[in-house]
């Protein structure tokens, strides 16, 4: 049950957290943004790889570039919104088909492998919670209704529960779990390390954000 309520409860918590405390300092966001990545990054080194590779085969490897090169596909549509950039016209009050589909097929996709990696939940709610911020900040200032802001955000909340479900009822996955899993690490090392080095200024040194970093890594490490 916890996978499927604790990721709704990031994106929950997102949107409580602009809509209380109207977020704005985009260096205490970047630092987020860079635990995130770095705690991502580390779950998927400490726990996705080593269970999918225990038993190499070659087709693991093909399936992890296509999640990189899928993921660089949706965000041609997302604008880049899953490691924290918005890009869509403010004055735009239509609903953003575009963004919600992209961002949909990935939240589905990373929830497949949850059931058989439970550590997995955590780098997810991790990820979500920054994501939840920057995208309800931005819907804040853009035209879109008050109703068309709750809607994109309760689905997108429901995105990772309902790949989490499609993957435990969809029996027939069940033999092609090792490939979907890598199909996600490929996903999640774009987006992870996509995050670290777009959260530094100029790419420079920053000491407070390297503690960040190590901080996130030492905490994916023992959870």
């Amino acid at each position: 049950m916890m996978h499927y309520l604790l990721p709704v409860l990031a994106v929950v918590f997102g949107f409580g957290f602009v809509t209380v405390f109207q977020l704005r300092e985009k260096k205490h966001m970047k630092l987020l943004l860079a635990f995130s990545g770095a705690f991502l990054l580390a779950i998927t080194i400490f726990n996705l790889l080593p269970s999918v590779f225990s038993e190499y085969k070659n087709s693991y490897g093909i399936f992890v570039m296509a999640g990189i090169l899928l993921q660089i596909f949706l965000e041609f549509f997302s604008k880049g919104a899953e490691h924290g950039h918005v890009h869509i016209d403010k004055d735009n009050h239509k609903f953003p088909w575009l963004l919600f589909l992209s961002l949909s097929i990935h939240a589905v996709l990373e929830g497949f492998p949850m059931h058989h990696h439970g550590h997995l939940i955590y780098g997810i709610v991790v990820h979500k919670v920054p994501i939840a911020i920057i995208l309800t900040t931005f819907f804040y200032k853009s035209k879109m209704s008050k109703a068309s802001i709750l809607i994109f955000l309760i689905l997108f909340a429901l995105m990772t529960p309902l790949g989490s479900f499609l993957s435990k009822q969809l029996t027939f996955l069940a033999a092609y779990e090792n490939q979907i899993t890598a199909l996600v690490i490929g996903i999640f090392l774009h987006i992870s390390t996509t995050i670290l080095f777009e959260s530094s200024e100029g790419h420079k040194f920053n000491l407070t954000k390297l503690l960040v970093i190590i901080t996130a890594t030492v905490i994916a490490f023992f959870v």
